[in-house]
């Protein structure tokens, strides 16, 4: 079979047309998208108290005030309060920054983490691919919930291990999706030919490889966001998560859980919030993949 010829090789990567940025029709088709729209709404809202609680709670959350204990909605607490007569707006607002900020630290070190040893195996291959691949399935192994306690049990339970422990859980999930998504993209006739040109493997990922696997990462983002803020609640929960007087979601239902035949607003509160958010991320990671999707997109137009 005829190779081709010098010329056509090095000027194949060249002359490929600029793909412009997709991210104003991928937001359009956000926009447009009702149920999409609804969960940016929620995600923002939530944001927003989370950045805003020191200013918008009405009151101290780990102030304790006997004499109110167990109240439903008021005007004097909105949505009542714990069985201490803490204000339940105030800490479901500061859990928020609690939940959100462990959830997006979480998941910015696991995405990091994971997409490096993700792209390097898909790209590289060969025995770095081997070896990463079977730690991935190692982790894999193990139960999401499982592996956290784990680790949460073996290093102690504070903030900063719990982000530690769940940064280990979601880097696996990140290294297989980017893995897959770089092999397939490294077997691309343009990255072939920047290769046959002399192209560095570096500037091939950074220009090539990475701006092309970006939909499928976009998607587990949201979704590991919203999985994240379930996993540190469930570990609050058990006592393994942020430790009291300091709110959480996760903590509050615990407490609040022995004082439901007496009121319900302990309990309900943080559920309500974390019901919010989850979805919020859902619908949100829903409306990326159906942007993102060239066949969905296209069946939309």
């Amino acid at each position: 079979m005829a190779s081709p010829s010098p010329n056509a090789v090095a000027a194949a990567p060249s002359a490929a047309p600029a793909k412009p940025s997709p991210r104003p029709s991928i937001w359009r088709t956000v926009l447009r998208d009702k149920i999409g729209m609804f969960g940016a709404v929620l995600v923002t809202l939530m944001l927003g108290a989370a950045l805003l609680a020191q200013w918008i709670a009405p009151r101290n959350p780990t102030q304790i005030n006997g004499r109110d204990r167990l109240q439903g909605p008021s005007a004097t607490y909105l949505l009542g309060t714990d069985e201490l007569g803490r204000d339940l707006l105030s800490r479901a607002l500061y859990g928020a920054q609690v939940s959100l900020t462990v959830s997006i630290t979480v998941v910015t070190f696991a995405a990091l983490i994971g997409i490096s040893i993700g792209v390097a195996s898909g790209y590289f291959r060969g025995i770095l691919d081997g070896v990463s691949m079977r730690v991935m399935d190692v982790l894999f192994a193990f139960p999401t919930i499982l592996l956290a306690l784990a680790v949460v049990s073996t290093l102690g339970t504070d903030t900063r291990n719990l982000i530690i422990a769940l940064t280990i859980v979601y880097v696996p999930t990140f290294a297989r999706i980017s893995r897959g998504a770089a092999m397939s993209v490294s077997r691309e006739v343009y990255v072939e030919a920047a290769k046959s040109v002399g192209v560095g493997h570096l500037r091939i990922l950074l220009r090539y490889v990475l701006p092309n696997i970006t939909a499928p990462i976009a998607v587990q983002i949201t979704i590991s966001l919203a999985y994240a803020i379930l996993v540190e609640s469930s570990l609050s929960y058990l006592g393994l998560g942020v430790q009291p007087p300091a709110a959480s979601w996760g903590s509050m239902l615990a407490s609040g859980k022995v004082h439901m035949e007496r009121s319900l607003w302990p309990s309900l509160v943080p559920g309500m919030f974390i019901v919010i958010t989850v979805l919020g991320f859902n619908l949100l990671g829903d409306a990326l993949r159906d942007s993102l999707d060239p066949r969905l997109r296209a069946a939309m137009r």
